[in-house]
């Protein structure tokens, strides 16, 4: 992809300001379980106008919601029964309250701009502190809701446009377009070079694009925005991320100590792998740079018998925000992939329990018209280990029956 492009003509297909379902959906028990999508669905459905997108009477599902940010809350591989895969805030989102700092309504994919930290950052105002009382969630990707532009069982396509402002004081004038599409397995084959076959599937693929909307080029001088997607999912105490990488003689391409040093019982190191606890029992944080990343990464719940992937755009040689708190001496030497584990705070509190895996775009200086495209694919996977083996074996390079002793 070239730096920079002119965005081409987008279609609007129609518009409307409540949509409550994409498909004819069959009908929901009275007294749906806890854990399947029928019940995240109908408890959704309570509070917001929700899309559905699926194949009339086909079991691959997922649920979004335009006030969160167009926001994928969650999804599922078999239909009404089928467990649901997406972590949701009951709890925040049945006080219908706006809270500061952040409003974690959950969701496993939703719409971030970075950096968080730093000179250029979107989270602190000019002169703050770096500290939680002075950060705050943008409300463009907190608050607000995205406008619905078109829908159908397996698109929704949104817009946006606002203003941001910088840490640097630089105000940016954009406007966000975010499709989100549901996947058959052709398309699964495309994107992660594996069939389906026997699993029980469901792959869903956001397509995200900020656009210079403002008539003054964005430079690195005044600071650069990226999209950063994040997904937030269910943990369980046996739950491992996988997050692949290359070879690398340099420290800084790892970064582990966002919320401090991760203990070796939590955290794996090898020359070709990460792997983090999924359990949502210990706040921690780590990142890969561009240089040495892999364009996927997943998790996987030897409980439930479920692979969780994700694939997204890579460039190695593009600049990538950084977004530490605090000042920083290279502000473009940031993360292209994160994860995070959940964990109680210094006062007890916590936000979850859920674990979170994070891609990020590149921060292109842009003209007038200019943008920035970002992919980010989720694939939830469910069936036998064996054949899940062969599927992490060939997209995350570890074989699943090495997971049970790689902390011991």
């Amino acid at each position: 992809m070239k730096p920079a492009l002119a965005l081409p003509v987008l279609v609007i297909l129609f518009s409307c300001s409540r949509h409550t379902s994409s498909i004819d959906s069959p009908v929901t028990p009275a007294d749906p379980i806890p854990g399947t999508f029928s019940f995240d669905r109908a408890f959704l459905q309570q509070h917001k106008d929700v899309i559905e997108l699926g194949k009339k009477n086909g079991p691959a599902r997922v649920l979004i919601i335009r006030d969160y940010q167009a926001r994928v809350m969650t999804s599922t591989a078999s239909g009404d029964s089928g467990k649901s895969y997406g972590w949701i805030n009951y709890d925040l989102i049945k006080e219908g309250k706006i809270k500061s700092h952040i409003n974690p309504f959950g969701g496993e994919d939703r719409f971030w701009l970075g950096p968080e930290g730093g000179q250029f950052a979107l989270y602190f105002k000019k002169g703050d502190p770096f500290d939680f009382d002075h950060w705050q969630t943008p409300p463009l990707i907190d608050t607000e809701p995205f406008d619905l532009v078109s829908a159908d069982s397996l698109q929704a396509t949104f817009s946006k446009s606002s203003d941001v402002v910088n840490y640097a004081g630089f105000t940016f004038q954009l406007t966000i377009k975010r499709q989100i599409k549901l996947l058959d397995d052709v398309d699964i084959w495309d994107v992660f070079d594996i069939d389906v076959g026997t699993l029980k599937a469901v792959a869903f693929q956001s397509s995200n694009t900020i656009i210079n909307s403002g008539n003054e080029a964005w430079s690195k001088k005044t600071g650069l925005p990226s999209i950063w997607i994040l997904g937030m999912f269910n943990p369980t105490d046996e739950t491992i991320i996988i997050l692949p990488h290359g070879k690398s003689g340099r420290p800084e391409h790892v970064t582990d100590d966002y919320f401090g040093k991760i203990p070796g019982d939590r955290l794996v190191k090898t020359d070709s792998l990460l792997l983090l606890k999924g359990d949502g029992k210990f706040r921690s944080k780590v990142g890969i740079a561009p240089a040495i990343a892999k364009n996927v990464a997943g998790s996987y719940d030897p409980e439930k018998h479920i692979l969780t992937l994700v694939k997204f755009d890579l460039d190695p040689q593009a600049d990538y925000v950084n977004s530490k708190w605090g000042l920083q001496k290279e502000p473009y030497r940031g993360d292209v992939l994160n994860s995070y584990n959940d964990g109680p705070l210094g006062d007890g509190s916590q936000m979850g329990p859920f674990y979170e895996l994070e891609s990020s775009s590149p921060a292109r200086e842009l003209k007038k018209g200019e943008y920035v495209l970002h992919r980010h694919t989720t694939l939830h996977l469910e069936g036998d280990e064996e054949t899940l083996d062969q599927v992490a074996t060939r997209t995350l390079g570890v074989s699943l029956r090495s997971l049970s002793s790689a902390f011991k």
